[in-house]
């Protein structure tokens, strides 16, 4: 039997690791594929390494490869923005070593990236490699990125000054939900996402972690519009979601959270955790304990060190802080919530946790792969979005797929979020119809999810014909 050797390069940050590496574990599992997954190990936190480290966790034929670190002391710091960190540790890793390695590998089917890998299409192009693109994000998110070099070229003003910016036959994009790296078109952030961006069209395919259902009106516009094939755009394979099935190894402390919750009530839950790299000010934290505490509704908290300087804070250290949240939640707040409330310091099993149930809600930053794993399991949310494109989610989440609410006058504007706000919220979604009609709503998108990745399915069906073009390619 021909088996395709195919190479997964992600970029740092569990939100690109995880589905790159459900990816690779999908082409082994299901489409016998080997798999060789390249590691970028230069800044990689404790939890990225656990999860590619821990023994007896990937299936047979995947095989990671660390690439060698490098030293970037030089060229980033602490202050560098996330974006441009990003970019110059992935521009000098790749430099440094990957053509060596994929040259070790030997003939390979394909290499599939991530957005950030961009520099990696010309050392492929100079092996002959096929390499595809790999869309950690939505599709409507994938939209504005083929949108934005065009719209650069043509408008002269900033962003910001734009009323909206009509991405074609999408919903226009407020804003105030775009990131801050597309914001100001001077800076290192948006320079560094406008090189990838452009870079898109040299894909042989995108392939794209969503599916048919959950997003019909940025697919169809990416497909048929002029705009799009006039670029042009490379095939887009809607092969979603991918999402983890199992956590990594449970903890003592993990056990005991799954005890805690066969104790309550159906749908009675609310859990609150924002992301892996993601942190609140010592105000809205402040402000979120208290309104957890006067809505009176059971919870689960991920209690993360507040910080004033950044709200992606945790993203180069995911895994590696130690805190107690009895220094910096209200005196009293674990005392007075105990046996209501449980409050986990930084981590949570958060795929246990919205699986179980009684979890009835979710307090989510609207990072891409926990909407997958919240709508996989038909939690409705509350948005809470902190950085990079997650207002953006937030808002598509609200007004398209009718799966969350809006905390009014939230920190999407950047204002502290009061407690008697939050409050009303959670009652709302925890005990009110309009919580009901989003659980109704993720549960008919959780059956189409699950359809869509079972055989015959819509986002089985396109990884797989991209499977069976590697197949013809293998020389008998």
């Amino acid at each position: 039997m021909k088996v395709p050797h195919v190479a997964v390069l992600s970029s740092l940050g569990m939100g690109h690791v995880i589905p790159l590496l459900e990816l690779a574990k999908c082409l082994v599992v299901h489409h016998h594929c080997h798999v060789s997954f390249l590691n970028i190990t230069t800044e990689a936190s404790a939890a990225q390494n656990e999860l590619l480290h821990s023994p007896g966790t990937l299936p047979p034929g995947l095989h990671v490869i660390d690439l060698p670190p490098v030293d970037i002391s030089s060229l980033v710091s602490d202050e560098t923005p996330i974006v441009s960190r990003l970019s110059i540790n992935l521009q000098e890793s790749l430099s440094y070593s990957l053509k060596s390695v994929l040259i070790e590998l030997g003939k390979l089917q394909a290499l599939v990236i991530d957005l950030f890998c961009s520099q990696a299409f010309e050392i492929s192009k100079d092996l002959s490699v096929p390499t595809y693109s790999f869309c950690t994000a939505s599709a409507a998110f994938l939209a504005l990125s083929l949108y934005l070099p065009g719209l650069d070229r043509e408008v002269e003003c900033e962003f910001i000054d734009l009323e909206s910016i009509q991405v074609p036959n999408c919903a226009p994009v407020r804003i105030e939900d775009l990131a801050e790296e597309v914001r100001n078109r001077k800076a290192d952030d948006f320079k560094w996402l406008l090189l990838h961006f452009s870079r898109l069209p040299m894909a042989t395919r995108i392939f794209l972690n969503s599916w048919e259902d959950l997003e019909p009106v940025s697919l169809k516009a990416i497909r048929e519009h002029s705009f799009y094939h006039q670029i042009p755009t490379p095939k887009i394979c809607a092969i979603g979601p991918l999402i983890k099935h199992d956590d990594v190894a449970m903890t003592e402390a993990d056990v005991e959270c799954q005890a805690w919750l066969d104790k309550q009530p159906l749908d009675s839950v609310l859990l609150i955790a924002l992301g892996s790299g993601g942190t609140l000010t010592a105000a809205q934290l402040t402000e979120l304990a208290w309104g957890l505490e006067l809505s009176r509704q059971r919870f689960i908290l991920v209690a993360r060190k507040p910080t004033d300087a950044s709200a992606s804070g945790m993203f180069f250290n995911v895994g590696g802080d130690v805190n107690d949240p009895k220094a910096y939640l209200p005196e009293g707040f674990l005392e007075r919530t105990k046996g209501v409330g449980l409050v986990l310091p930084s981590w949570a099993p958060q795929l246990m946790v919205l699986r179980h149930p009684s979890t009835g809600a979710f307090i989510s930053h609207c990072g891409w792969n926990s909407i997958l794993e919240s709508i996989s399991h038909d939690v409705p949310m509350i948005t809470w979005p902190l950085y990079a494109e997650q207002r953006m989610n937030a808002t598509m989440l609200v007004e398209e797929v009718g799966v969350a609410v809006k905390l009014t006058g939230g920190p999407e504007k950047g204002n502290i979020v009061g407690r008697e706000v939050i409050e009303r919220v959670i009652r709302m979604v925890m005990k009110g119809d309009e919580g009901k009609m989003m659980r109704d709503r993720a549960g008919e998108l959780k059956d189409s999810a699950q359809k869509a990745l079972s055989f015959g399915g819509s986002s089985y069906e396109s990884l797989s014909c991209v499977v069976e073009e590697w197949k013809k390619k293998i020389m008998p």
